[in-house]
């Protein structure tokens, strides 16, 4: 097991099928031609990112399931902050999945923790932590997760 699992209440995690994420798009004159897909989860895109051109982007990934912010709750403090999200680090169902920012229950995401002033032993402010999604985002429309101390 790993060491924050001793530590955290981890939720179970249950596969996540490539049907069940990606909806087919038929493109093309005739609707012949099926090589896009549509993701159909939460996802989290950077600040910087910019889409390619519609005609050869293969993944979509819609504005209204792209998320910005998680309620994050700190197990020693047991208090839930509104956190920016940094990016997704792993997703446990499929590495494509983390590589395109999906978020499910069970995903490990970074979160900017400096506005709680979280503080190391030599003094230093830090700015980046890790935190597991403990909800199913697309049925409850907020990322809800816990911080991995």
């Amino acid at each position: 097991k790993q060491w924050y699992q001793r530590r955290v209440r981890v939720p179970k995690v249950k596969a996540v099928g490539e049907d069940e994420v990606f909806k087919v798009l038929a493109t093309g004159k005739r609707r012949k031609k099926t090589w896009k897909r549509m993701v159909t989860k939460v996802t989290f895109v950077g600040e910087e990112f910019t889409r390619k051109p519609p005609k050869y982007e293969r993944f979509i990934r819609p504005m209204g399931l792209r998320f910005k912010k998680a309620h994050v709750t700190h197990p020693e403090l047991k208090a839930t902050f509104c956190l920016p999200m940094i990016g997704v680090k792993k997703n446990p169902n499929s590495p494509m999945y983390t590589q395109l920012g999906v978020i499910t229950k069970g995903t490990v995401i970074e979160v900017n923790v400096s506005e709680l002033g979280l503080v190391t032993t030599g003094g230093k402010v830090v700015w980046g932590k890790y935190a597991q999604v403990t909800n199913h985002p697309e049925n409850d429309g907020c990322i809800n997760a816990v911080l991995l101390v």
